[in-house]
This record gives structure tokens, sequence and C-alpha cells, in this order.
């Protein structure tokens, strides 16, 4: 049987916003969030937080434990190997790989990505956001990318530049002779590109601290969250100039 790893990405180390996945809204982490909001996935068999071994990421394996999810620790700044030690640990046929900075992670939408590599075998990997900005159609705070634990073997091996082993999928994108990517582009109401709902800064935590306080649960999906904004559109202007960093630096 195939299994289907969701490997989330989580360290205390943060340049912008230090410590910001222990951060809390309504007494939870906001890795809490991630986790519980994953889980309502129908797809993903199994839950790992791939930490670090620095001391000071202890805190995350506490939560993790506390929470009920297994947990991986591995090199912080080559968060590659991290990712392929962590699925080879557990035996993961298929990654889905998801960042702790997303507590707004849509489940739907990570089951439309999931569904869609299942149904079309002939893709290396399968994402809703990707490595260019020009091929971006859901809210940032969204991002999914899902691909066999083969291509990421073939990644780790053969990946050499810094970026590409601090942001585990470069390599995949940047060689297209080797890997066929897919972008899945959002209808409707989900086609909300200028929508942030990632942290990385204490104006992300204010907009994403006012949409879960809106809330009585986790159980809202993404179209619920675009209502909410449709309905208080100066919510949107909290966090509107914040500068997404990407894999170079800013955008």
């Amino acid at each position: 049987m195939t299994s289907v790893v969701c490997i989330i990405q989580a360290r205390t180390g943060s340049t912008r916003l230090p410590g910001k996945v222990l951060k809390q809204i309504k007494g939870k982490t906001i890795l809490y969030y991630v986790i519980e909001r994953v889980k309502q996935s129908k797809f993903v068999d199994q839950i790992i937080i791939a930490t670090t071994t620095n001391k000071k990421d202890d805190v995350i394996i506490e939560e993790a434990k506390k929470l009920k999810v297994d947990f991986f620790r591995g090199n912080e700044e080559d968060v590659l190997s991290r990712y392929y030690y962590t699925a080879k640990e557990f035996n993961a046929d298929i990654v889905v790989r998801i960042t702790s900075d997303c507590p707004l992670i849509d489940p739907k939408t990570i089951d439309k990505v999931i569904k869609y590599y299942l149904e079309n075998k002939e893709y290396s990997l399968v994402t809703n956001a990707g490595a260019d900005n020009k091929n971006r159609t859901y809210p940032r705070g969204l991002d999914t990318e899902v691909f066999s634990f083969d291509v990421l073997n073939k990644a780790f091996k053969n990946a050499t530049e810094k970026y590409q082993r601090e942001h585990v999928t470069p390599y995949i994108y940047e060689n297209p002779k080797r890997f066929n990517v897919y972008y899945l582009k959002a209808k409707g109401k989900l086609k909300r590109p200028d929508i942030r709902v990632t942290l990385d800064t204490k104006k992300d935590f204010k907009l994403i601290s006012k949409i879960i306080s809106h809330f009585e649960d986790i159980s809202f999906n993404m179209e619920d969250i675009i209502d909410f904004l449709e309905d208080n559109p100066e919510l949107l202007s909290i966090n509107k100039n914040v500068k997404q960093k990407n894999i170079r630096g800013y955008e």
C-alpha cells in the first residue's frame, strides 16, 4: 500500500519573526493549527514534524509530542537532507511538503494537489505554488508540493547549490528535462494570489489572528476565509505591503 506522508518543516529560528511557529492564537500554537488542518486531509496517512538537531528546537519536539505526531531531527541549514532522511526513516512513498508557517493551510486544497498527483503518474511533482510567482494562482499560505521518494532521492543526491538545499525543491524546478512539474491552477473563488495568509511578520500574525479568532473552530476552509475577508476588506491592508522572501532574497 502506498504511503502518503506529510512532512512539515519547523524550527524556532526565523530571521523576521523568531519562534513564530510557537506563537499562540486562542491558546493554541501556530504549529497546532497547521497540524490540525493537515489532519483533515483525506489522503495523508501520516504527519511528521521535521525539525533540527539544534537544542533550541527541543520545544518543537515537545509540541509535536503534545499534539501526538511523529518527528525527526536533522540538519538545520540543509533542509533537503532533513526531508530526505525524514522520508527514509518513515518509509514514505509519496511526500507532501508543507511548511509550518501556514496555519491556514486548506485541507481541501491539499487533497486537490495530492489527488491530481495520484491520478497523473507522468508528473514528478505537482504543486499549487511553485518557485516562480507567475505560476501562483492560489492565496499565499496554501502552498503544497507532492512528489515521490524517488524524486526526493534524486534531488538529495544531485543538488549542490546552497539555496537548492535550503529550500528542498528548487533543484526539481530547475531541471525540467529530468523532472516533469505540474502547476495546479486555482479556480473560482480561490483564484486570489493577492491574499497573503502565511506567517513571516508581525503584520501577518495580526491578520491570521483576526481570521482564526473569527471562527469558532478550525473546520473552516479557504472559501470561508475569503468570504470573511471580502466582508471586511480593510483586513487585507494589514499585511498587503509585506514582501515575500524567495529562494534568493526578496521578490
